[in-house]
C-alpha cells in the first residue's frame, strides 16, 4: 500500500490520500507502531493512513530478517519474542533468505517453485543471487577463483530482482498491485471496482447496488468503501445513536452536562440524572435515592460471612446467635459447641456429640421414648422371649431379672435359669418306712412297698443300666402244685418311671423299653406279643415291638399329651408264643408319675 494514491475522501473534509499515507508511512519508520492515535478526522484517511503504516512496518520487519539470515541460520529474533506481529514477519523473511541461500549452496535455480509466496519468492531471490556473489571457494583452487570471478562480474551487471519488483511502493496501481513477471495486474479492495484504466479504483455504491445489510426502520447512507445504517427515527431525550445503530444512554454526570448544585451528588439514571444530596450517613446506614439514611441489612449483603450459625439485623448493625448446642464464642460471632454432659441432663449415661448430647443406659434398662433422657427398666420377663429365660418362674427387679423354682422338690440350677429336680432318696431328706422303697420322681419322691403274690419270691436287688426293674418276683411253685405249674406267667415286675409334662407335644414319646433274650426270628423258637392289659386311660399310651441290635423289644409310648400332676400303673405282657400256644408270660408294673412341669 505504500504508493496508495487516492485523490481525495469523498466525505468529510478534502484530505489529500497521499498525505495520509505518507503520515502512515512516518509513523512506522518513526515509531514502530500503528497503534498511535490519528491525527486527522476523516475515517477514510485512518483507513488509508492504517494500512500504509502495516505495509511499511511489513518492509522494514522484512529486511531485518533478511539482515538476520546473514548473520545466523536460526533465524531467532534478537528479543526473544517469537508471538509479536515483528518478530513472525521478521521470522518468515529470514526463513524465505535462508531456503535461498540453500538452493545457491545447492546449486540449484534461484527460481523458486514451490508455492511460497508473492513476497517469500522475491526475498528467496534476492538471497539466492546474492549468495551466488559472495560464495566462498577452498583456498588455492585458482582456476574456480578465475570462473568465480568472471561470475561476479557478469552478475554485478544484473539488478536485484527483489529491489526491482514493479509493485515495490505500490507499482502504478492505486490500490493492490501483483507483479507476474509478464505484467504487472492491479486491483481493488472491497468496497470497491477497477476503472476502464486497469489501474484506478472507484467507490461502489451498495446503497444504490442493493448490496447493503440494512435492516426495516433504518437507511442506507454510503461512505467511501463501505456503507452504514442509520435509524430512521431518533433516539429520544437522554440516549444517542451509536455507530453500530444502537441507542445508548447519555451518562449526563460523567459528561459534566447535568445541572446539580454544588451541594448535591450527580445520579446517571436510565434517559436522565438524579441530583441528591451530600449527606453523611452514619456507620451501618447509607444514602437512599432520595437522600435518605436507611439502615444496611449487613447479613442479606454479606451472607454466610459474618456470623457463624445465624445473623440478625439491628438498626445500624447486626447480631449473631447459634443454634441450639452451641454457644457465642468470645468473638462474638463465632458458635462453639456445648457440652451439655456437664449439666448432668440424662437419668444414667450422656455421651456429648458436636451440637447435642446423647443419653444411653446401662445393661437392663432402655432409654425413654417420651423424653429421651431417662433410663426405663427392661421387663425381660415380658419379652417375648420371656417365657424361656427361666424354666420356671421369672422376677423382674431392676436392671435385671431372676429366676425361681417351686418351693419344694427343685433347686435353681449354676446358671441361674434353669431347675434341677433334688433327689430326695439320695439325700436321705425322704420319710419312707423301713418296709417301703423310696423312688424319686421330679419334684418330689414316692414311699411304695411292692409284695411277691403266692407261689412268688423276691429275686436279689440287681443294678440295671437301664435302671427300669425295681422289683423283680420269680414263680417259685410247691411240689406237686399242678395249677401254679401250668401258670404261664413266669416273672412279676414293679418299675417306677417319672416324667415331666410335656409342653410341646407332637409326635409319640417313647418311655419305656423291655428288652428279651430272644434273637430275632431264631430256628424253632417262640415269637413274643406285647400288650398293654391294664390301666391305659384315654388310651394314652400304646407299645410297640421293634428289632434292635438282633433282638426283640417292646417300645412302651406316650401318644397323647397328658398334665399333670398324674398317676397311673400300666399292666404289660410279655408273651412268649410258641405254635400258637402261649408257653410263658413275664408280667411288668409300670407305675408312671407325671409332673406339673415340664422341666
Amino acid at each position: 500500500l505504500g504508493g496508495l494514491s487516492l485523490l481525495a475522501a469523498r466525505v468529510g473534509a478534502d484530505v489529500p490520500m497521499e498525505a495520509c499515507c505518507a503520515d502512515g508511512h512516518r509513523m512506522a519508520t518513526q515509531h514502530r507502531d500503528c497503534s498511535l492515535p490519528y491525527a486527522s478526522e476523516s475515517k477514510e484517511c485512518r483507513m488509508v493512513q492504517e494500512q500504509c503504516c502495516h505495509s511499511q512496518l511489513e518492509e522494514l520487519h522484512c529486511a531485518a530478517g533478511i539482515n538476520l539470515a546473514s548473520d545466523q541460520d536460526a533465524c531467532v529474533p534478537p528479543r526473544g519474542d517469537n508471538a509479536s506481529l515483528e518478530a513472525v514477519f521478521m521470522k518468515r523473511c529470514c526463513h524465505c533468505c535462508v531456503l535461498g541461500r540453500v538452493a545457491q549452496a545447492r546449486a540449484q535455480s534461484c527460481e523458486p517453485s514451490l508455492m511460497i509466496g508473492y513476497q517469500c519468492g522475491m526475498v528467496f531471490r534476492a538471497c539466492c543471487v546474492k549468495g551466488q556473489e559472495t560464495a566462498d571457494f577452498p583456498p588455492g583452487d585458482v582456476g574456480d577463483l578465475q570462473d568465480t570471478a568472471k561470475v561476479s562480474e557478469a552478475e554485478e551487471e544484473q539488478e536485484d530482482p527483489y529491489l526491482n519488483d514493479r509493485c515495490r511502493g505500490g507499482g502504478p496501481c492505486q490500490q493492490q498491485c501483483r507483479d507476474t513477471g509478464d505484467e504487472v495486474v492491479c486491483s481493488c479492495f472491497v468496497g470497491y471496482q477497477l476503472l476502464p484504466d486497469g489501474v484506478s479504483c472507484e467507490d461502489v455504491n451498495e446503497c444504490i447496488t442493493g448490496s447493503h445489510s440494512c435492516r426495516l426502520g433504518e437507511s442506507c447512507i454510503n461512505t467511501v468503501g463501505s456503507f452504514r445504517c442509520q435509524r430512521d427515527s431518533s433516539c429520544g431525550t437522554g440516549y444517542e445513536l451509536t455507530e453500530d445503530n444502537n441507542c445508548k444512554d447519555i451518562d449526563e454526570c460523567e459528561s459534566g452536562i447535568h445541572n446539580c448544585p454544588p451541594d448535591f451528588i450527580c445520579q446517571n439514571t436510565l434517559g436522565s440524572f438524579r441530583c441528591r444530596p451530600k449527606l453523611q450517613c452514619k456507620s451501618g446506614f447509607i444514602q437512599d435515592a432520595l437522600g435518605s439514611c436507611i439502615d444496611i441489612n449487613e447479613c442479606q449483603r454479606y451472607p454466610g460471612r459474618l456470623c457463624g450459625h445465624k445473623c440478625e439485623n439491628t438498626p445500624g448493625s447486626y447480631h449473631c446467635s447459634c443454634s441450639v448446642g452451641f454457644r457465642l464464642s468470645v468473638d462474638g460471632r463465632s458458635c462453639e459447641d456445648v457440652n451439655e454432659c456437664q449439666s448432668s441432663p440424662c437419668s444414667q449415661e450422656c455421651a456429648n456429640v458436636y451440637g447435642s448430647y446423647q443419653c444411653y443406659c446401662r445393661r437392663g434398662y432402655q432409654l425413654s421414648d417420651v423424653d429421651g433422657v431417662t433410663c426405663e427398666d427392661i421387663d425381660e420377663c415380658a419379652l417375648p422371649t420371656g417365657g424361656h429365660i427361666c424354666s420356671y418362674r421369672c422376677i423382674n427387679v431392676p436392671g435385671s431379672f431372676q429366676c425361681s423354682c417351686p418351693t419344694s422338690g427343685y433347686r435353681l440350677a449354676p446358671n441361674g435359669r434353669n431347675c434341677q429336680d433334688i433327689d430326695e432318696c439320695v439325700t436321705g431328706i425322704h420319710n419312707c418306712s423301713i418296709n417301703e422303697t423310696c423312688f424319686n420322681i421330679q419334684g418330689g419322691f414316692r414311699c411304695l412297698a411292692f409284695e411277691c403274690p403266692e407261689n412268688y419270691r423276691r429275686s436279689a436287688d440287681t443294678v440295671r443300666q437301664e435302671k427300669t426293674d425295681t422289683v423283680r418276683c420269680i414263680k417259685s411253685c410247691r411240689p406237686a402244685d399242678v395249677a401254679c405249674m401250668r401258670d404261664p406267667v413266669h416273672t412279676i415286675s414293679h418299675t417306677v418311671i417319672s416324667l415331666p409334662t410335656f409342653r410341646e407335644f407332637t409326635r409319640p414319646e417313647e418311655i419305656i423299653f423291655l428288652r428279651t433274650v430272644t434273637p430275632l426270628y431264631p430256628a424253632n423258637q417262640a415269637d413274643i406279643i406285647f400288650d398293654i392289659t391294664e390301666g391305659n386311660l384315654r388310651d394314652s399310651f400304646d407299645i410297640i415291638k421293634r428289632y434292635m441290635d438282633g433282638m426283640t423289644v417292646g417300645v412302651v409310648r406316650q401318644v397323647r399329651p397328658i398334665v399333670g400332676p398324674f398317676h397311673a400303673v400300666l399292666k404289660l405282657e410279655m408273651n412268649y408264643v410258641v405254635g400258637g400256644v402261649v408257653s410263658h408270660r413275664n408280667v411288668v408294673n409300670v407305675h408312671i408319675f407325671v409332673s406339673e412341669y415340664w422341666f
